[in-house]
């Protein structure tokens, strides 16, 4: 990871080299959460040595809106960032924090708290209650907070079905780095590929990183030039998606495609278990109960997880196992859907016994 450590609580982690440019698979990181609603900092190696050898994804995105950032305070978000730099040093690429805030001076003040901790890189997302109107607004806003990290990598957090920030990502980058010369690339968490094509035609990946945001459109991604992902299902699909990268590369679009489909089947699935479905699977993957913050409001019960899906973590351990019958070039579409399918359908009936809860 790039950076160094400034502070004195630091020197005790030692100074970090340059690390590789940011591309491939970046897990946006979960927040755990212990039952009463504290962070659960002793989970993270546990979360990093997983991500790594499990997983082989090497890059971290912190405080995000997988991590729920912006419903934990500013102590909080410093804690994780701290932990995530510590127990990722010489095990991680990439530790980039997610220093996006309302108020100025609380995201100018985790800038600074980043660089000092040897953060890879910040993140910002755009101000979303009293919205920036226009690309120099937005600019500015941002070019206050990277000012407070002159020395570490920024990127841009555009995800406007959340923000409501519609300023095009083409627009944004036309002389930014004038203004920002730390500037380095997009978090692009948007189905506008004709903005994210623009942006990649006019300014070339080599220039900038283009990280894509919505897993399950990847591959469309992909085909425009995208340098890597960030999201939360490479928490638990990271090898597999990486076989999806492979194919592209290859190039071998039909079997690309296969992968696509069937992480598309699988996640069409998990997001039907509702808020809970960030958590759970990793969880179960984990083998540790991550409860994120919104999680928590919603007070299931203490056995749900270990008992009532019990079959869902049978398939959630089989699943690389099903997706990978799509390696094989002689497999049919029907063939590769049929064993999936009837998992669902088992899956799915667990989950309705569970709707009285």
């Amino acid at each position: 990871m790039a950076g160094f450590y400034m502070t004195e609580k630091s020197k005790a982690w030692v100074s970090m080299t340059p690390g590789k440019k940011l591309e491939g698979l970046v897990a946006a990181a979960i927040t755990p959460m212990t039952p009463d609603g504290q962070i659960n900092l002793s989970v993270i190696c546990q979360y990093v040595d997983y991500l790594v050898r499990e997983q082989n994804v090497k890059n971290i995105f912190v405080n995000g809106t997988t991590g729920e950032g912006l419903s934990l305070s500013i102590q909080e978000r410093k804690q994780l960032a701290e932990e995530w730099v510590r127990q990722g040093k010489d095990k991680l690429d990439h530790v980039i924090i997610h220093v996006g805030a309302l108020s100025l001076p609380e995201s100018q003040d985790l800038a600074r708290h980043a660089a000092a901790i040897g953060a890879s890189g910040i993140a910002v997302i755009a101000p979303f209650f009293f919205k920036p109107t226009n690309k120099d607004e937005l600019v500015a806003f941002l070019q206050k907070v990277a000012s407070e990290a002159p020395g570490v990598p920024f990127y841009y957090y555009h995800i406007p079905p959340l923000t409501g920030v519609k300023i095009r990502v083409e627009e944004l980058l036309d002389g930014i780095r004038e203004q920002i010369p730390t500037f380095q690339g997009v978090k692009f968490s948007d189905t506008d590929l004709l903005d994210l094509a623009q942006c990649i035609n006019k300014n070339g990946s080599e220039q900038f990183a283009f990280l894509y945001g919505v897993d399950e459109q990847l591959l469309g991604a992909l085909a425009v030039g995208v340098n890597g992902a960030v999201g939360s299902t490479y928490n638990y699909l990271g090898r597999k998606t990486e076989l999806m990268l492979q194919a592209f590369a290859k190039p071998d679009l039909a079997l690309a495609q296969k992968y696509q489909f069937l992480i598309g089947e699988f996640l069409n699935f998990v997001i039907k278990l509702g808020k809970l479905y960030t958590t759970l699977v990793p969880s179960y993957i984990l083998k540790c109960k991550l409860n994120a913050p919104e999680v928590l409001l919603l007070l299931y019960p203490q056995n749900f997880l270990p008992e009532r899906f019990h079959n869902e973590k049978l398939l959630l351990m089989q699943f690389p196992e099903l997706i990978a019958a799509g390696s094989s070039k002689g497999a049919d579409q029907a063939s590769l859907r049929e064993p999936t399918l009837t998992s669902f359908l088992l899956l799915q009936k667990e989950v309705q016994s569970c709707d009285s809860l």
